[in-house]
């Protein structure tokens, strides 16, 4: 079904206020993917803060214009399924990457963070980058075993002094 001017314009405007916001942005193909699997990725993006969008290239070329995910447009081609981090950088990367493995025929073309256009193994970094919680919860273990190990180091030497003495 074709849409008329007033349509696209509605598109390519929420779509630009999305990028003017978002934190980074990840671009696949879902050619081949059934319509239920898509609808379980966009129910799952929804719950961890991740938008998404099936645009036809022109109208995301127009809506990603004088944003920082401008530097996607060497990735669009033909119809583009988009996921803005709204709330974690990594979060649309690592909710692709996962989908990825389990769909064949989703295939990863591009991201973009902080304006620059991301290769294949810094989409796996931003993939893999830990959440606020994620890093704090590591941040504590790394303490707590930091001071489980020096009331080990100072039990031994308390232990040595008695043997000596």
């Amino acid at each position: 079904m074709a849409l008329n001017l007033n349509e696209k314009k509605i598109i390519v405007s929420k779509i630009n206020k999305i990028s003017n916001i978002a934190l980074s942005a990840v671009t696949a193909d879902s050619q081949g993917v059934s319509v239920n699997k898509i609808n379980q990725l966009r129910k799952s993006g929804r719950q961890i803060g991740v938008k998404m969008s099936i645009v036809r290239n022109t109208l995301l070329s127009l809506a990603i214009k004088n944003t920082s995910f401008e530097c996607l447009k060497k990735k669009i081609k033909g119809s583009t399924f988009i996921a803005y981090s709204m709330t974690h950088p990594g979060s649309g990367a690592r909710l692709f990457k996962e989908f990825s493995k389990e769909n064949t025929h989703f295939k990863i073309t591009g991201a973009a963070f902080e304006g620059k256009l991301l290769s294949i193994v810094e989409i796996d970094q931003l993939a893999n980058m830990p959440t606020y919680e994620e890093a704090i919860i590591k941040l504590l273990f790394i303490l707590k075993m930091s001071a489980a190990g020096k009331l080990i180091y100072t039990l031994s030497a308390i232990k040595k002094k008695k043997e000596t003495a």
